[in-house]
């Protein structure tokens, strides 16, 4: 028999609702089938919705599965700072004062306070060259020429992106992929430094049409790996401000922190929906 859930849905990475990437969270989700929780995901469109569950390892706080129209995901990180957000705005009390951890496909997330903000650290991720055939081909799917691009590295901590470091933040924002040569061919996440004055240190933009959503608004995943990735290498400080969204007409931002052999994503999280869903 359907019953009533707790249903919240947020905007993530602001604090201005409207400005970053909303999610969905159906609140004590454990009668839904998998099914379910997929035709529902489905139906809400939004890049991802989330489904609280009891933990079933005792280090966890609660348990969550993330999914988007097209699938479930292992991991995602701005299902993860909204569903962290909704759990705690629905009396959850961490285990530990001060961070709360996460159970999803992936293991054990730690998800930390930072004034208003949360930050997740980020999952180890898996870095590899990129076929250089397959590489002209998802360039050429940017409308990118092959001299603007400096970098490029397969990025996998749950999702698996393709990354690639290119020279102007403008280009960046101006890019009209094709998504349906993109769709067949990998996520594509892309990030350039910001001109000199700019308020934050780089441009991202996450194509994931692979997942039957063409653009992605904010995208934690995605700049866990591509600050891995950029800071290992030298291409970044140990602290910087991404902007993502701009090209969709968002205001997004990702603030990245690296503290020892840990890297910090954080950012706002903004409510906007509260009531009860049918499921």
């Amino acid at each position: 028999m359907p019953r009533l859930h707790r249903y919240t849905q947020l905007d993530v990475f602001t604090a201005t609702a409207t400005q970053g990437n909303p999610l969905a969270v159906v609140h004590d989700a454990d009668d839904l089938s998998s099914e379910q929780m997929a035709a529902f995901a489905r139906w809400t469109n939004l890049s991802e919705t989330t489904f609280l569950l009891q933990p079933t390892d005792p280090a966890a706080d609660y348990r969550v599965r993330i999914f988007t129209p097209g699938g479930e995901l292992p991991f995602a990180g701005h299902p993860t700072l909204g569903s962290c957000r909704a759990w705690l705005a629905a009396d959850g009390l961490p285990r530990q004062p001060g961070q709360v951890v996460q159970q999803c496909g992936i293991g054990l997330v730690t998800v930390r306070r930072e004034g208003q903000r949360l930050a997740f650290a980020a999952p180890p991720c898996l870095r590899g060259e990129v076929e250089p055939g397959l590489l002209a081909k998802v360039v050429a799917a940017l409308g990118l020429q092959p001299d603007e691009v400096i970098a490029a590295q397969w990025l996998e901590n749950g999702p698996k992106w393709l990354g690639i470091h290119v020279r102007s933040a403008e280009r960046v924002r101006a890019l009209m992929p094709d998504h349906g040569l993109l769709k067949h061919l990998a996520k594509v996440g892309v990030v350039a430094p910001q001109a000199a004055g700019a308020d934050t240190q780089f441009e991202v933009r996450g194509f994931v049409s692979p997942l039957g959503v063409n653009e992605d608004p904010v995208t934690g995943s995605l700049n866990a790996g591509l600050a891995q990735w950029l800071i290992g290498s030298g291409a970044a400080p140990d602290h910087y401000v991404a902007a993502q969204g701009t090209a969709m007409g968002r205001a997004g931002r990702v603030h990245v922190q690296r503290e020892g052999d840990t890297i910090w994503i954080g950012g706002d999280v903004a409510a906007c929906i509260s009531g009860t869903v049918t499921l």
